[in-house]
């Protein structure tokens, strides 16, 4: 009886001191998913698992603590979710408007049956700091600023360098298209890559759209990619639309066949991108689609290599995408930059961005201009199309 009770004194010491010199908290995040008009996504992840929510307020002046605001709890079917990533899904939000936020973990020690031990609690800053921030995309905005960034393989310098070329006060988005890392690795491979620094520069309180790349796909947490980002929604291809722009995010898949021997048999791409030809055939025909003056696509690959997955696109997305009216596709993958004229590959221009530069962009409803900026702040390119009247 002594040594079971000696036993149990040592374990919880040990634990004790485990929790002591490892604190539970928020690792990573929070930012921002999904924003459009009425909703918005806050991802975050937390050093174990724990359960996660939000509270939202209005940006109406008013002190963060000056009543108890409404929480949004991450759960799945009625449970609260368990687990170290969260993301809670905020609808029913107005247009074009600010909203302030804070998110909570509290940690779960332990579960036995209907019993739970929690532990400590973590929240993002709202008595020393600015609460965080939000705001909603708008379809009547009058223009629309996004920055443009691509493969930079994990290089969280470069990415700092590039948006540091932006005035991110007054760019309302940023667009992450594809090969952010090498290889889906790891949460240290995403998080230290690049989404930290996303989170530091801007990812809290404004719009990132992520467009998947070939690299992306590989790894061993590619088939958790929906867990960080673009969570909650169906797919991780997508279409949003702000102000006079309607975007549609593509996702490429792998360059080379499924059959290669470098994907020992796990993809199938070719029968994903049929299906994402359907959704794409939808997408086109409707009215927000439709509606707006200006139609930009995101895909990775720009189909124009030669190579198994640049034939796909060119066979399955882009005679779609030619009777659609698209104004411009935005591209990376060549870690050099090139452009197309209309004809050549599609009948709307394909810009495809270099790892080293970063693509400006300014659109009102008669024209689109896009700026070509280095590294060192040096422009390279403008490009500006109009739209006839």
């Amino acid at each position: 009886m002594r040594k079971s009770i000696f036993s149990l004194l040592i374990f919880f010491t040990a634990t004790a001191l485990l929790r002591a010199q490892d604190p539970f908290g928020i690792i990573h995040g929070p930012y921002l998913q999904n924003v459009t008009s009425s909703e918005a996504t806050v991802v975050w992840v937390a050093s174990s698992s724990s359960v996660g929510w939000v509270e939202l307020a209005p940006d109406d002046g008013s002190h963060f603590y000056a009543e108890e605001r409404p929480r949004y709890y991450d759960c799945r079917n009625g449970i609260k979710t368990q687990s170290r990533i969260h993301s809670v899904r905020l609808t029913g939000l107005k247009p074009g408007t600010t909203y302030r936020y804070r998110v909570f973990a509290t940690e779960i020690v332990s579960r036995s049956g209907w019993y739970v031990d929690y532990g400590r609690t973590s929240a993002t800053n709202v008595y020393s700091k600015k609460p965080l921030r939000l705001t909603t995309l708008d379809e009547d905005a009058s223009s629309v600023s996004f920055a443009m960034v691509n493969d930079i393989h994990g290089d969280s310098g470069k990415l700092e360098d590039l948006l540091r070329q932006c005035n991110l006060d007054e760019t309302d988005m940023v667009l992450f298209v594809g090969d952010m890392v090498s290889q889906f690795s790891s949460e240290e491979a995403v998080f230290g890559g690049f989404m930290d620094k996303a989170v530091e520069l801007f990812a809290s309180e404004k719009p990132m759209y992520y467009t998947r790349g070939n690299h992306e796909t590989r790894g061993d947490l590619a088939f958790n990619f929906q867990d960080y980002f673009s969570t909650r929604q169906e797919h991780i291809y997508y279409m949003f639309r702000h102000g006079p722009v309607c975007f549609v995010a593509l996702d490429c898949g792998e360059d080379k066949p499924d059959s290669d021997l470098e994907y020992s048999g796990i993809n199938c791409y070719d029968q994903y991108r049929d299906e994402q030809a359907e959704w794409l055939r939808k997408v086109v025909s409707s009215k927000e689609f439709q509606s707006a003056p200006f139609r930009i696509v995101t895909c990775h690959m720009p189909s124009t290599s030669g190579w198994h997955g640049d034939n796909e696109i060119r066979e399955k997305f882009i005679p779609i995408l030619n009777k659609a009216g698209v104004d411009v596709m935005l591209s990376g993958h060549l870690h050099k930059f090139q452009r197309t004229a209309p004809g050549e590959v599609a009948a709307f221009p394909i810009v495809i961005n270099s790892n080293d530069d970063v693509l400006q962009c300014k659109v009102t409803p008669d024209e689109l201009q896009i700026r070509i900026v280095s590294r060192e702040g040096k422009l390279l390119d403008t490009i500006t199309i109009r739209k006839h009247k």
